[in-house]
């Protein structure tokens, strides 16, 4: 590799977009979007949606800022994180902070001044759980994991309470759950192709504890299971048409299926076939859902 090549890679764009985790938060940002878009009135405001997407990336990506800063000891030990800019010495922690402050509370003030005081609660909500709760109980319990799909499955419900929506009904709440089950299959794929990273880190998460993978299965394809009647709430309340439900169904029996797959034969290829069937389960689900808004 050449001299030219390495200063490319290390750029300081790489390492801030590193940092703030762009493409993870990207799919953050997209489903703020389509909670905005469920909830949207017949009059459409672009400068609103534009300011809850761009309000919610900036404190999502405030939050992986101050995560990296806080996690760096970690980090360091890892394979898959030992190049993040903190951990690798690129970037102080003084530099790392003053970016996750600027963010963080560019995109509060966004989403209240722009959006709606609720939308810019929530999302406050969201970086509190994210860094107060999940980041310190990861090096504690494998439970981390439930509780980090929290702050993870909110994004939906900032952009439903921008767009003017409330937070009394169940509508939300139905994106908040379908986000909120979805993280763990997920979740569970990728703590099982880095198990030894996790375990030389020594973050106990379930794949290290349970190291033939039998519980680790099971509770990915329980999850699936459970997502299957979680994504026909929206259709149950009357938010979406049938052909959303069919398509709900088809997508949630293939997802199970894989899972059920990961389960019966623990391998690396399969928790990679989980983990990129629920990257691709996720933005069809709720691209049928908005196309099947009533």
């Amino acid at each position: 590799m050449t001299t030219a090549s390495v200063a490319r890679t290390h750029s300081k764009l790489d390492d801030l977009l590193q940092l703030i985790k762009f493409r993870l938060n990207s799919l953050v940002v997209v489903t703020a979007a389509g909670g905005y878009y469920m909830a949207s009135p017949t009059v459409f405001h672009p400068t609103v949606l534009v300011a809850t997407c761009l309000g919610t990336g900036l404190v999502a990506g405030g939050a992986a800022a101050f995560n990296q800063v806080r996690e760096r000891d970690i980090d360091q030990k890892m394979d898959r994180t030992k190049d993040r800019p903190i951990a690798s010495g690129r970037m102080t922690t003084g530099e790392a902070v003053a970016i996750a402050g600027v963010m963080a509370a560019a995109g509060f003030a966004m989403l209240w001044l722009v959006a709606s005081a609720t939308a810019a609660l929530v999302a406050l909500a969201t970086l509190l759980i994210y860094l107060v709760v999940y980041t310190p109980m990861k090096r504690m319990s494998s439970l981390a994991t439930v509780v980090g799909a929290i702050p993870g499955a909110l994004p939906p419900v900032i952009g439903w309470t921008a767009a003017g929506g409330t937070l009394a009904s169940a509508a939300p709440w139905s994106l908040f759950l379908i986000m909120f089950v979805w993280q763990l299959p997920h979740f569970l794929a990728i703590a099982w192709l880095y198990r030894d990273d996790y375990a030389r880190a020594g973050l106990p998460m379930l794949p290290v504890v349970d190291r033939d993978g039998v519980m680790t299965g099971s509770q990915a394809t329980l999850w699936a299971a459970t997502l299957v009647p979680v994504t026909l709430l929206p259709y149950l309340l009357r938010f979406t048409t049938g052909t959303y439900a069919i398509a709900a169904l088809v997508l949630g029996v293939a997802f199970f299926a894989v899972s059920v797959r990961f389960m019966l034969q623990r391998t690396d290829a399969r928790a990679r076939a989980l983990f990129y069937g629920s990257i691709t389960y996720l933005p069809l689900l709720f691209g049928f859902m908005g196309a099947g808004r009533v």
